[in-house]
C-alpha cells in the first residue's frame, strides 16, 4: 500500500507542475496579446509571431485544464480522469 500512496502523491505533484506551467503559458499569452508594445521589435520583424500570442494562450489553457483534471484524477484515483 505504501507504493500506491507514493505514486498517488507523485502523480499529484507532476500534475500540479503541468497546471502551473499551463497557467504561466496562458499568462504570457494574455500579456503578449494585450500589451504587444514590449514585443514590437520581435512582432514587427515577423507578422506570424503576432498569432503566436493566441497559440500560447490556447496551449496554456489546454495544459491548465489537463493538469487540473490530472490532479483530480490522482486524488480520487479515477482512471478515466488520469487517462484523459
Amino acid at each position: 500500500m505504501g507504493v500506491l500512496s507514493c505514486m498517488k502523491y507523485l502523480m499529484f505533484i507532476f500534475n500540479v507542475l503541468v497546471f502551473a506551467g499551463g497557467t504561466c503559458l496562458a499568462g504570457v499569452g494574455v500579456w503578449v496579446a494585450v500589451d504587444p508594445s514590449g514585443f514590437k521589435d520581435i512582432v514587427a520583424a515577423k507578422p506570424v509571431l503576432s498569432a503566436g500570442a493566441y497559440l500560447l494562450l490556447a496551449v496554456g489553457i489546454a495544459l491548465s485544464l489537463l493538469g487540473f483534471l490530472g490532479c483530480c484524477g490522482a486524488l480520487r484515483r479515477s482512471r478515466p480522469l488520469l487517462l484523459l
